[in-house]
């Protein structure tokens, strides 16, 4: 069990990070002006610089030599760069293009579509209660369909892609900075390729839309580690149903920033479907927190028993060390009288 000051610490990471990335929307909104591929390729680009000054400050190469030697990991990274691509161009895309509040809704959903993904790729089986949450939250995909008129292709771009993303990396096993830098390294080349591109035409708003433009475009890569290096320090300090709990934060921030700064439109059938949403979710954080804590219980009961098992083994031995040594009792013949 971590010690009470290593969780105060994991917390305040924790709250750090998702606060981040629940305000990015303010970052992507201040450079507006440049396109979303553009900001997509400057993400790719200096995020690489950033992850190679990481990694040299921690001293952590040795688990680059290995990797090149396994094809199929490398294939792997090379799936999650693709599809947390195009999870970042849909999200810088959906909050500079006023759709902030859909983008919040698929970062709400992710849970239920991992789940989804748990059931349909990896064959685990659901509780009773996360089949409610699953069933519920699909039901919201449903109103909210009949709310904007549309299929919510947004919402569920962003969430299926960042579920297909935290599924494949399960099969890779990096930790965070490692998968970062791996990931960074394979996406900086196309980005930078594509730069140079728009630098010949003469569209790059780097060097066309002033300073400010350029240090805010150059500090995409800060943006992109800083909020991974809180999340990173968290998750080792942090039980995973405290993070669990923790990951709605980044969607609540950006539904209010949809609605109070970028003053995006809310009709009641859109509230319906928000709150179908927030309600599969309170049913699957109070099945994950009752699990956990069924789990806690169970674990205490065993070592309770463990341990009157061990006393009890304990005090047998020490009976059986201190009983006075008796008169051999073994089947032993009385001497007779000897025949003649």
């Amino acid at each position: 069990m971590q010690p009470r000051s290593d969780q105060r610490t994991g917390l305040a990471y924790g709250l750090a990070a998702y606060t981040m990335w629940g305000l990015l929307p303010l970052y992507w909104h201040l450079l507006s002006a440049a396109a979303p591929a553009e900001i997509l390729a400057h993400r790719m680009v200096w995020s690489l610089p950033v992850a190679v000054v990481i990694l040299a400050v921690l001293r952590r190469w040795s688990w680059i030599r290995p990797l090149l030697r396994q094809p199929r990991r490398l294939g792997l990274i090379l799936v999650c760069a693709v599809v947390i691509s195009l999870n970042w161009f849909l999200y810088i895309w959906a909050v500079n293009t006023g759709h902030v509040l859909e983008a919040s809704l698929g970062y709400f959903i992710n849970p239920l579509v991992s789940i989804a993904f748990g059931v349909l790729v990896l064959r685990e089986r659901l509780r009773p209660l996360q089949w409610t949450a699953v069933g519920v939250g699909a039901l919201a995909v449903v109103v909210m369909t009949i709310a904007y008129g549309k299929m919510p292709w947004i919402a569920l771009g962003l969430a299926l892609s960042f579920a297909t993303y935290g599924l494949v990396k399960k099969g890779i096993k990096l930790d965070g900075i490692e998968g970062f830098s791996a990931e960074t390294a394979l996406q900086a080349l196309p980005a930078l390729g594509y730069l140079v591109f728009l630098g010949i035409r003469g569209e790059s708003s780097f060097t066309t839309g002033g300073v400010g433009q350029a240090l805010l475009l150059s500090a995409c890569g800060i943006a992109t580690a800083v909020p991974l290096i809180c999340f990173g320090a968290s998750a080792v300090r942090l039980p995973l149903t405290t993070i669990g709990m923790l990951q709605y934060l980044a969607p609540t921030f950006q539904f209010l920033l949809g609605l109070a700064v970028f003053h995006e439109k809310m009709p009641a059938e859109r509230w319906t479907g928000f709150a179908l949403v927030w309600a599969a979710l309170a049913v699957l954080t109070w099945d994950a927190l009752r699990t956990a804590r069924q789990g806690r219980t169970e674990l205490a009961r065993a070592a309770a028993r463990a341990g009157e098992t061990a006393a009890a083994e304990a005090a047998r031995a020490t009976r059986t060390a201190s009983r006075p040594a008796g008169p051999e009792t073994g089947p032993q013949a009385a001497p007779g009288p000897v025949r003649q």
